[in-house]
């Protein structure tokens, strides 16, 4: 089977390619640097040309208003040229809960992403999952000052980039969902504590102390909904 795997070069593409090859399939990496520019459409058609499936991993620049024109424009160049290929199954890696927090701009932007691909002519899958272990010290950033990191005792329950990975190569070597597949990691942790442990596992928490806040703020909200398929990467994997 002959994949097109755009933003095949990032932290998840990277990986889908990896695992796709190894079990036989042809894993083709695309992004800017392979010449595909998906916002104006440029090179799409070679990239789609004979490939069986076309997995979508790529992501807005920002996390504003632009978010909503980069989605737009991106998902209508790729289904119009996936459709005019005979491409049969687009995948794309979304957000779990983003339907549920319409006050961030960039997770609007998310459920546009996923509208637009649900009304394309393409057979589908969406593969939401939840925040990725990686990605807990740009959480732990956002939430702190000189002096501490301030996060919500919400139950959050990430998954490592590897099993997001394996999910996604999985759907897309299958039959389309028509639907959605919504995955998280094995462990629920209160968002506090995981900061703690991924503070102390860092060594980052000289002098920072660390408070808990009741109040659920609208990224840790979309943190908390996990979903029912689970990956196998525990919290101290993605940090050995």
């Amino acid at each position: 089977m002959k994949l097109a795997v755009i933003g095949g070069t990032g932290l998840i593409g990277s990986q889908v390619v990896k695992i796709l090859d190894a079990n036989g399939h042809e894993a083709v990496p695309h992004s800017p640097s392979t010449g595909l520019d998906l916002l104006s459409g440029r090179g799409l058609p070679e990239a789609l040309k004979a490939a069986d499936v076309v997995v979508n991993l790529t992501n807005s620049p920002t996390f504003d208003d632009a978010s909503l024109v980069f989605f737009q424009k991106t998902m209508d160049n790729l289904l119009t040229a996936a459709s005019a290929a005979g491409v049969g199954h687009a995948v794309i890696l979304s957000i779990v809960g983003a339907d549920q927090v319409p006050g961030l701009v960039y997770y609007r932007a998310k459920v546009l992403q996923e509208d637009i691909l649900k009304a394309g002519p393409v057979p589908y899958s969406i593969v939401r999952a939840t925040q990725f272990f990686e990605f807990i010290g740009a959480v732990l950033s956002s939430t702190a000052d000189d002096n501490a990191v301030r996060l919500p005792a919400t139950l959050v329950q990430p998954i490592a980039s590897a099993d997001v990975a394996q999910a996604v190569a999985d759907v897309s070597v299958d039959a389309p969902l028509q639907g959605t597949r919504n995955i998280a990691g094995p462990e629920v942790f209160a968002l506090d504590e995981l900061g703690k442990l991924t503070l102390a596992a860092r060594a980052h928490c000289q002098g920072r102390r660390r408070h808990r806040q009741d109040h659920l703020s609208g990224v840790a909200h979309a943190l908390a909904r996990p979903g029912p398929h689970a990956g196998r990467c525990c919290w101290d994997d993605p940090l050995s």
